[in-house]
């Protein structure tokens, strides 16, 4: 896709002598939610003499009516995933009953969603969680405290992303970052991050809290996922990330909750 104005022909106008930053900063104003800004770009001029786009040479200033465009590159930028509870929401995907004879350790993703879940509301983290049909399905697990979540929603479709969770995060300032867990890591979950990965989202999977009823589905996705830029993580890593600091007035909470953990059960080795 190709973004494209022409300097000092209406709607935009840049001023005199303006160079690439002002002409970044207008592009963005002008299609910034259309821009996948995971990506990188290059802003091309289009050179009369030639009749084609040429990328814009160096210094450039705007002193004459031109056009340019923006043109998004190939090349992913490596995210960091930095993590910090004012600008995360969790997500919990379907842990529901009738999944609980079918998936594979089950007990272990329980009992880890709902570590997830006690330190999100230690740390003022808003949580979003779904129900697949859970008419057919059932209730999330007992197990699990729903306790303070913003939203609980059934759904029929495979991914979270319904217009009530936009517009539930459209509610919440300067969301950068969905820690997303729950199963199934290849239907659910994978089509979950991948559409929040397309909004621009910086998506992190808990990988001790998401599975599948197949090993090997689940690792499969795991690794497609993890090739696309979303992160795979665990949840004391999460959890850690979110306090970042010894003396974070909640570190002693969150660190007993990370003490109190089971042993591992063995999921990790089959990421």
């Amino acid at each position: 896709v190709l973004f494209c104005f022409s300097v000092f022909a209406r709607p935009s106008s840049v001023p005199h002598g303006a160079g690439y930053e002002l002409l970044i900063q207008k592009f963005l104003s002008l299609y910034g939610d259309q821009i996948d800004m995971h990506r990188k770009f290059v802003v091309q001029l289009f050179a009369e003499e030639w009749s084609q786009y040429i990328d814009l040479p160096k210094g450039f200033l705007v002193n004459e009516r031109c056009k340019v465009r923006l043109v998004p590159l190939q090349i992913q930028i490596t995210t960091l995933g930095n993590l910090t509870p004012s600008s995360t929401v969790f997500f919990c995907c379907d842990m529901q009953e009738r999944f609980r004879p079918a998936i594979k350790y089950f007990g272990d993703i329980i009992s880890v969603g709902q570590r997830l879940l006690q330190g999100a509301r230690l740390l003022g983290i808003p949580v979003i969680v779904t129900e697949q049909y859970p008419k057919g399905l059932g209730s999330t697990v007992q197990e699990i405290d729903l306790t303070g979540a913003k939203l609980v929603l059934p759904k029929t479709k495979f991914s979270m992303v319904l217009p009530e969770v936009e517009a539930a995060l459209a509610e919440i300032p300067g969301v950068r970052s969905i820690v997303l867990f729950g199963v199934e890591t290849h239907v659910c979950i994978q089509q979950t991050a991948l559409e929040l990965i397309g909004r621009g989202l910086e998506v992190h999977i808990v990988a001790d809290a998401t599975s599948s009823r197949s090993m090997m589905d689940r690792m499969f996705a795991l690794e497609r996922l993890a090739r696309t830029g979303i992160i795979v993580t665990t949840s004391e890593a999460i959890l850690l990330q979110l306090v970042a600091d010894k003396e974070h007035p909640k570190f002693k909470e969150i660190q007993n909750l990370i003490k109190a953990s089971a042993p591992e059960s063995g999921l990790l080795s089959k990421v």
